[in-house]
């Protein structure tokens, strides 16, 4: 079978392919932007892996960095860009079910794929686009399976987020889990528990923003793996019911953890500290979840205290679950809001103090007062009407 390689990216790479090719050595495309070539998806990531040593991929090319070479990854400089290549290796002794205690460098391709996670993703392309296929990834390609290359207990034990790949991998492509893959997911289930939180986070979060979520959910379910991950193991009918959402896909991160909390009504803090969440995404998500159970009529001031951000991620997240909710409604409601911001007030605290205040809590509450009233439409956003009653 011959791909088209026209993508710019592809293109850009295959001068540094046709190198080590003269230099006596194989290269190819392998990874998932060949299979995302071949099912006519966005190319992210192109990777070259090679039958050239490390050293030797630096003997053909005068400028390189050593991104892992310990890995056999070599990064070739070419023009400004950077073309990562990667030795052929086998891999032995996985302490922590995650990175291997010992790599080898070998010069079979073979060798090289057979450690890779599904057959989808075991596929390598000559730069002229010729297709080699060692374990039937293109058939399962055809009938859109995720298949374990080999022994699929052995990938898992190789590095356990495989598991939690296979579950993404069919929220965005749309694949189906091939039977003795998903048996040995739930054999191995407990293994995810010995993976960083931050790596099963990110996995987790990209399947909740697959097109085909559910399914990707109903395996993550029904293998077992949601009874191994932070929070969500303790609530497994809120995650039955995230799983029976409408099927519209999630645009956004926030919308997905609003979405979590909602259903598991676990305190937003403590979730996304468990997942170890960034800050701001954690925010975000607990001024959306407040915000959640007063729509779609929410007072200005519960508005305002959400802010833009959480606003809109509330009125996403409510769409899956009161479907009534008006988007435009409520977003109009906080667009009229008189301030958006305590920045927007016409008064501050220096004006305040201009005027015989004295600094302290009782200046600072009285700011607070003043920001709550105009809000609510209760004070015009005036200096004048502001110090009235301040003074008042």
């Amino acid at each position: 079978m011959q791909i088209d390689l026209s993508h710019p990216d592809f293109q850009a790479a295959i001068p540094i392919m046709k190198e080590i090719e003269a230099a006596g050595f194989e290269a190819y495309f392998v990874g998932g932007a060949v299979r995302d070539a071949i099912l006519g998806l966005p190319i992210h990531d192109v990777d070259i892996a090679s039958s050239a040593y490390p050293q030797e991929i630096k003997q053909i090319f005068p400028k390189t960095v050593d991104t892992g070479i310990q890995h056999g990854t070599v990064m070739v400089l070419r023009h400004g860009q950077g073309y990562e290549v990667t030795t052929f290796r086998t891999e032995s002794g996985y302490q922590d079910f995650r990175r291997p205690d010992h790599v080898t460098f070998v010069r079979s391709l073979e060798e090289d794929l057979k450690r890779r996670d599904f057959t989808v993703n075991a596929l390598a392309v000559r730069h002229d686009g010729t297709v080699i296929d060692l374990f039937g990834g293109l058939a399962d390609l055809t009938s859109q399976t995720l298949r374990a290359v080999g022994d699929p207990h052995a990938r898992f034990h190789e590095d356990a987020l495989r598991m939690m790949r296979a579950v993404r991998f069919e929220s965005q492509l749309g694949f189906h889990v091939a039977p003795a893959t998903q048996a040995a997911i739930q054999a191995n289930a407990p293994l995810l528990a010995k993976i960083s939180v931050e790596r099963v986070a990110a996995e987790f979060t990209r399947l909740m923003l697959g097109q085909w979520r559910n399914a990707g959910l109903a395996t993550f379910l029904a293998t077992a793996l949601s009874a191994h991950v932070p929070v969500l193991a303790a609530h497994p009918a809120a995650m039955q019911r995230l799983a029976a959402l409408p099927a519209t896909p999630i645009e956004e991160p926030a919308v997905a953890w609003t979405l979590v909390a909602a259903l598991t009504q676990a305190p937003v803090r403590q979730l996304m500290t468990a997942w170890k969440q960034a800050n701001a995404l954690a925010d975000v998500t607990q001024r959306a979840t407040a915000l959640l159970p007063v729509l779609p009529i929410p007072d200005p001031w519960q508005l305002y205290q959400a802010g833009e951000a959480a606003v809109r991620v509330a009125v996403a997240a409510a769409q899956y679950l009161t479907p009534a909710v008006s988007q435009a409604g409520v977003t109009a409601a906080y667009a009229a809001l008189p301030i958006h911001t305590k920045h927007e007030l016409a008064i501050t605290g220096a004006t305040l103090m201009q005027h015989g205040f004295t600094p302290g809590p009782k200046l600072g509450q009285m700011l607070g007062h003043l920001e709550q009233a105009v809000v609510m439409g209760d004070l015009p956003n005036t200096p004048a009407a502001l110090l009235a009653a301040a003074q008042g």
